[in-house]
Formats: C-alpha cells, structure tokens, sequence
C-alpha cells in the first residue's frame, strides 16, 4: 500500500512558495504559451495542395499550324517595319517550375518587334515606349491581331 502523500510531503507544505529575484514572473499567457500544440506537419497542407494542382501538357502543332502562325508573323513584321504596331492577343504555353506540364496563357499587348534572333514577340511597356513583356515563338499556339 501506498504511502500518504500528505505525511510525505508535510514538512514543505507549509513552506513559503519561492520568488525569484533574478526572473520576473511569468504572465498566464506566456506560460500557455510553452504547452502550446507543436506543428510537426508545418508545410503538409501546401504540399497537398501543390500536388494537387492540375497541369497541361504542351501541344505539338501540326505542319499546317505552324505555317499559318509564320504566315502572320511575317505579316505582323512587315506592319512593323511599315511604322505600324498592331495589338495582338497571343496564346502560349508557360512551363510549370514545380512539376512537368504547365499552363496556356492569353496575353494581349501592342506589338514592339518580332525579333528573329532570340525568337520572342516583345511587346511595349504600358509607358508606351520601353520593352515589356515578351513571349517565345516556340511556345506559341496561336496569334491574333485585334
């Protein structure tokens, strides 16, 4: 049987409950704080919902796809080089940077140039006058002049 932890303990009970003179005394809400639920799966829910997220995959254009997409970049060029800048709505694949697939994005802009060497359609800033955003020829699947 056990012993009874009153007569144990009865030569402190009646002791004087310590102060310490070196450390103030904790508030409630920071004692709580020490108890308070650890987060072992920090992250876990961003990571399901990446996974979770869905991706295309990138479309291979048909010979005839191609040829018509050159044909009205040749155009678009020539307007260019006429002193014209048309507004155009381009649709091109982005690569995702997490997993294999990605996205078909719209964008729609004033041309600046077609540049043949780097192979982008670079489009004015919305100050009018310096480069802005720019998309790869490669990744295009369709264009539009407006």
């Amino acid at each position: 049987m056990r012993e009874d932890p009153k007569a144990v303990y009865s030569d402190i009970f009646d002791l004087p409950r310590h102060v310490s003179e070196k450390h103030p005394h904790m508030s409630l809400y920071d004692r709580s704080a020490q108890f308070a639920p650890f987060a072992a799966l920090t992250g876990y829910d961003d990571m399901v919902e990446e996974e979770a997220r869905l991706t295309s995959t990138e479309k291979t254009l048909t010979d005839s796809e191609k040829d018509i997409l050159s044909a009205v970049l040749n155009d678009l060029s020539q307007q260019i080089l006429e002193g014209r800048h048309p507004q155009v709505r381009v649709t091109f694949f982005v690569p995702d940077k997490k997993k294999s697939g990605g996205e078909y994005t719209v964008h729609t802009g004033v041309l600046k140039s077609v540049d043949s060497y780097t192979r982008r359609l670079v489009f004015y800033a919305e100050n009018g006058i310096s480069d802005g955003f720019s998309v790869d020829i490669e990744k295009m699947t369709d264009i539009r002049e407006l």
